[in-house]
């Protein structure tokens, strides 16, 4: 007997931000899984070559666009009838101190982080409103509860977009429609590697994760496919946190073998 309580297979699932990172991890993850994956980028010769890779559908959009995100859902539902899975992934980032920040800074951030994530929501879940049936992941951040320095636009992007996953989790539940987060801790991906090759920042990163390592994009899949499958279907409006250990407290820099 085949257990499908975590099955995704045969779903068709939307991935933003899925060229590279946690979104390319997080859709192939769902392809290996049976599932029948679009991903979405702004850099088309980029998410091609990845939908080669991945056994995926592509369909170029940047989403901070309002046409180019009607265009990406009204093309994929007219492809494969319905969209049983969202995944936000999209994301940016500028690390700099907030009197040096620009209105041009704060608007890139915003329209990636925030608007587009609320723009491709709304959009995939009129169409899943009326199939009475849908689910939508967003993938948020450890600066949701916890800004760090250097980082305010983002951290209060994904701040909101936290938010927002738990008032669309109120407004569409009873209407057969699941919403939930995954905050990842400190994950190595192509943007983020040189910044923790930094031998000063690996050893803060493993001292303050209990598991004494940096996250994969691959650690996240786990999360991702058990929210999207039936192994979750009393969750909604919930964020999950997988950082290594990273928010379950403080580490103190006392050596308690000497005391």
């Amino acid at each position: 007997m085949t257990d499908t309580l975590f099955s995704v297979k045969d779903q068709v699932v939307l991935v933003s931000g899925a060229s590279r990172g946690i979104g390319r991890a997080i859709a192939q993850g769902f392809a290996e899984r049976g599932a029948r994956v679009i991903i979405t980028g702004r850099d088309a010769a980029t998410l091609e070559a990845t939908a080669r890779e991945i056994n995926a559908t592509p369909i170029a959009c940047d989403v901070a666009n309002k046409d180019a995100i009607d265009h990406l859902v009204e093309t994929a539902l007219k492809q494969f009838g319905h969209i049983d899975t969202l995944i936000n992934v999209a994301g940016v980032n500028r690390r700099m101190l907030a009197e040096k920040l620009t209105e041009a800074d704060y608007d890139f951030i915003l329209d990636i982080n925030l608007k587009g994530p609320f723009l491709l929501s709304i959009a995939v879940g009129k169409a899943m409103l009326a199939r009475g049936r849908g689910n939508q992941i967003n993938i948020v951040s450890l600066n949701n509860d916890r800004p760090l320095k250097g980082v305010m636009p983002y951290a209060f992007s994904k701040a909101a977009l936290g938010h927002m996953t738990r008032s669309l989790a109120l407004e569409w539940g009873p209407r057969g429609i699941r919403v939930n987060a995954i905050a990842p801790g400190f994950v190595l991906t192509d943007l983020t590697k040189k910044l923790w090759s930094q031998p000063k920042m690996q050893a803060w990163g493993e001292t303050n994760t209990p598991l004494v390592r940096l996250g994969q994009p691959e650690d996240m899949i786990g999360a991702a496919v058990f929210l999207a499958s039936d192994a979750s279907s009393w969750m909604t409006g919930q964020v999950l946190y997988v950082d290594g250990g990273f928010g379950a407290g403080l580490v103190w820099p006392i050596d308690f073998e000497s005391q």
